[in-house]
């Protein structure tokens, strides 16, 4: 039976031996090869997007302790603790609170919809990880639009048939920094794996 830390390494190295060449730089590469180890899907490497040197200034958010949000549970939960802690960064995911849960019943809109709008108004600046709903992503869209908020980063990681592709190619709209994949792909394993790139490469020093 092999350690675990030997299991990632031949992990990672199959991947780079059947990814072959790429265009992805020294911080994006290593994002790109654990969402693909997340998702066991290698085409993922066609999907993923950069908009705005998102790569770096994620790792510098991170390096400066920035807070952020996550649209569901599942995201945050997926996201590493001890990394958190080690840099600084706080956690935040208001899916279940009681005021968001009674906002959704009162207005129609989704929990995801009512929680991102009660994030922009407590955690304002932030990295955004939106890895389930993609009325999330639009409701945080509409928020930097009416400039309300700007994140430091949105990972756009939304997952499903309705109204995904339009909620990412909004975000990629914005004059914001944005990690993608484009198309229907996403969820939240790999929303909290890309995440969790950037945090270690936070804590290593890159940036």
């Amino acid at each position: 039976m092999r350690k675990p830390d030997e299991i990632m390494a031949e992990s990672f190295r199959i991947i780079e031996a059947e990814v072959g060449a790429h265009t992805f730089d020294a911080l994006e590469w290593p994002v790109v090869r654990r969402i693909i180890h997340a998702a066991g899907d290698l085409d993922l490497a066609a999907a993923v997007s950069f908009h705005g040197h998102a790569a770096r200034v994620g790792v510098e958010a991170l390096q400066q302790g920035m807070p952020i949000v996550s649209d569901v549970r599942m995201v945050a939960t997926g996201i590493r603790q001890q990394l958190l802690a080690e840099l600084g960064c706080t956690l935040h995911c208001f899916i279940d609170a009681p005021e968001v849960q009674q906002l959704a019943h009162r207005t129609g809109r989704t929990r995801s919809y009512c929680a991102m709008h009660k994030a922009i108004t407590e955690v304002g600046t932030a990295v955004y990880v939106i890895g389930n709903a993609p009325t999330a992503l639009m409701a945080l869209c509409q928020g930097v639009r009416q400039g309300l908020v700007r994140p430091r980063l949105i990972v756009a990681m939304p997952v499903g048939f309705v109204s995904v592709v339009e909620s990412k190619e909004e975000a990629l709209a914005l004059d914001i920094p944005v990690i993608t994949m484009r198309g229907r792909k996403g969820g939240s394993a790999v929303a909290a794996a890309t995440l969790n790139a950037l945090l270690l490469l936070a804590r290593q020093g890159k940036a």
